[in-house]
């Protein structure tokens, strides 16, 4: 798909594998496949949600997930501990830099260190142009509709219109994470999807 070749190059040069599929459904097809008899952790993310992943790689991985836990706090330890780990980005510079903003630091920090392979799992809505058009969207797009999806009391969430970097005791973005490149020691593949997909 042409509308990906720049960052799919871009990335390519800074040490990712890539991947582009033209639907969500054959992006979990291939996760399906690639994911096999492994410990799988994942991150917080409408994206994984709606493809239906934790079920499907339940089936033949042993799965982590704070989401889909009881004990949450217990997941999210598990999960940092996974053979491999998924998630989704807030934002996603065409120049190749990976975003993402956190509330807990799970999600951030398995993006870093401890896996054998990460996935990022990407949907169109979520490249912009440059890195500083990419951090915006993470602050004022991203991140008001997960501080609004999880019922927080937060300007952002109320207001539903950008980020007010507010002192709330509620606030979801508490760090922020960018990636030039994988990280020493952790191979990572990120897979474009030409839908719509998440925050």
């Amino acid at each position: 798909m042409k509308k990906f070749d720049a960052v799919k190059q871009n990335l390519e040069t800074r040490g990712y594998t890539v991947r582009v599929f033209p639907t969500g459904k054959e992006a979990a097809d291939y996760l399906d496949a690639a994911i096999d008899g492994k410990s799988v952790g994942f991150g917080g993310s409408v994206t994984l949600d709606a493809l239906g992943l934790y079920e499907r790689l339940g089936s033949h991985n042993k799965t982590m997930w704070h989401w889909k836990w009881e004990d949450k706090d217990a997941a999210r330890r598990e999960a940092q501990a996974s053979d491999v780990y998924l998630t989704s980005v807030n934002g996603l510079a065409e120049t190749g830099e990976l975003i993402n903003i956190d509330g807990a630091g799970n999600r951030v920090a398995a993006t870093l260190f401890g896996h054998e392979k990460v996935y990022f799992v990407v949907g169109r809505n979520k490249l912009a142009p440059t890195y500083d058009e990419a951090l915006w969207r993470a602050r004022n797009i991203a991140s008001p509709q997960n501080a609004k999806r999880l019922g927080k009391k937060t300007p952002c969430a109320v207001k539903g219109d950008r980020c007010y970097d507010c002192r709330s005791p509620e606030r979801i973005c508490r760090g922020l994470v960018t990636l030039w490149g994988p990280m020493m020691g952790v191979e990572a593949e990120v897979l474009l999807i030409d839908e719509d997909l998440g925050m």
